[in-house]
C-alpha cells in the first residue's frame, strides 16, 4: 500500500518499478541479505530494522523503499532530508505514523543536525523527546510511537554523522549495473509501456546507459518518440544507434557533459592534474553533481582518476578521442593514486 504522501513520484517510474523483491533485477547480494530479514521480520510479526541504502543517483534506492513497504504490506511515507526544515515537520511525520509503517527519508544526509537529532529516540526506543515550554519552566515529556522502519537513502555515506549511520540495522550499497542486467530492465519496462522492441534494440540501449536503471529507462522513453516518429513505432538496433547518436550518447555511453569534462582536462589542462573547483568551473557545472553524478561513471570505464593534485585523464580517455598518450602524461599518471570512489 502507498500512502497519498508518496505521489511525487512521476506515474509513468512509478508504473515501471518493480513491485516486489523478486521483480527487482540485479544486486543479487543485496537481494539475498534484504530479502532473509524480511523473512525473519515477517515470520516475527515485527517491524524490519531500519535500512540505509546508499549508493551513485538512480540505482534503485528509491525504488528498494517501495519494495521493502510491498514485501512487508505497509503504509510508505515519503520524504527527503531538505524538505524537513523544523524538529516540529518531523515530529509532525513520526506521530502520524501507524505500527509497521515505512518512512522513506530521501538524501538523508541534508537533514540538518536539530532534525537529525529527534531521530536517535525515535529510531532507538521508539519514543519522541519533546520540549513543552521555554526557559526555566521547559520540561521534556516522551511520547511512544508505534514501531516503524525507517528507510533513508543517500549519496554521499561520507556526510552522515556517525550516531545516525550507527542506528541502522542493515546499511545495503547499491553498485553499477552490467549491461546484461540493464537489457533485462529495459525489455521489462518496453513491454510494460507497450513499445515493440527486438534483442539488438534492447542491447544497445543496456550498453549505453551508464551502468543506471534510471538512465537506461529514460533512453528508453526518448528511443520510443524516435521510433514513432521516424521508424515505424518498433526499435531495432539500427534505430537504438541513430537515435542515441542524435541524443549525444556516444558508444560507451558517455553524454556530452562527460565528453567535455574529459576534453577539458586533455585540452586546456594537457591531461591533467586539475582541481575540482576549477573542473567544475570551466565544464559549467555544480561541484557537487561533478562529484556524484559524472565522475563516478568516469572513474568505473578507467577514464578519469582522482589523485592527491586533483583529477587526471588516464590513457583510456586519450584512446577514447583517438588523442596520443605522452610519455610525461603516462609517467604523471602512473605516480597518482589509483582511482577511488566517494564510498
Amino acid at each position: 500500500m502507498v500512502s497519498p504522501v508518496a505521489d511525487l513520484v512521476e506515474p509513468v517510474d512509478h508504473a515501471l518499478r518493480p513491485k516486489l523483491l523478486d521483480q527487482y533485477i540485479g544486486q543479487e547480494q543485496l537481494k539475498s541479505n534484504l530479502g532473509i530479514a524480511l523473512k525473519a521480520a515477517q515470520a516475527r510479526g515485527e517491524a524490519l530494522d531500519h535500512v540505509l541504502l546508499h549508493g551513485f543517483p538512480g540505482l534503485g534506492k528509491t525504488t528498494l523503499a517501495y519494495v521493502i513497504a510491498n514485501e512487508m504490506g505497509a503504509n510508505i511515507r515519503v520524504t527527503s532530508g531538505p524538505v524537513i526544515e523544523r524538529a516540529g515537520d518531523l515530529a509532525a511525520i513520526l506521530t502520524s505514523l501507524q505500527e509497521g509503517d515505512v518512512l522513506f527519508i530521501d538524501e538523508i544526509h541534508r537533514l540538518n543536525h536539530v532534525v537529525e537529532e529527534i531521530l536517535y529516540p525515535a529510531m532507538e526506543d521508539y519514543q519522541l523527546d519533546l520540549i513543552i515550554g521555554q526557559g526555566p519552566g521547559a520540561r521534556s515529556v516522551k511520547m511512544d510511537l508505534p514501531r516503524f522502519t525507517l528507510v533513508g537513502a543517500t549519496t554521499r555515506t561520507g556526510l552522515l554523522t556517525p550516531p545516525l549511520r550507527d542506528r541502522f540495522g542493515m546499511v545495503l550499497r547499491l553498485d553499477f549495473y552490467t549491461p546484461d542486467e540493464l537489457v533485462t530492465i529495459v525489455k521489462r519496462s518496453a513491454s510494460l509501456l507497450g513499445v515493440p522492441m527486438d534483442e539488438g534494440g534492447a542491447l544497445e540501449i543496456g550498453r549505453r546507459s551508464r551502468g543506471t536503471p534510471r538512465i537506461a529507462n529514460r533512453l528508453l522513453k526518448r528511443l520510443r518518440d524516435f521510433a514513432e516518429v521516424k521508424a515505424q513505432g518498433s526499435i531495432t538496433a539500427q534505430v537504438a544507434d541513430e537515435a542515441l547518436n542524435m541524443l549525444g550518447v556516444d558508444q560507451e555511453g558517455l553524454d556530452e557533459m562527460d565528453r567535455r569534462i574529459l576534453l577539458t582536462i586533455i585540452d586546456k589542462f594537457q591531461g591533467g592534474p586539475i582541481g575540482l573547483e576549477t573542473l567544475a568551473t570551466m565544464a559549467c557545472e555544480e561541484k557537487t553533481t561533478l562529484e556524484d553524478v559524472y565522475e563516478p561513471f568516469l572513474i568505473q570505464m578507467g577514464l578519469l582518476m582522482r589523485t592527491p593534485r586533483g583529477r587526471m585523464a588516464t590513457q583510456a580517455a586519450y584512446a577514447h578521442f583517438g588523442r596520443t598518450f605522452t610519455r610525461k602524461q603516462e609517467a604523471e599518471s602512473g605516480n597518482g593514486e589509483s582511482a577511488s570512489l566517494p564510498f
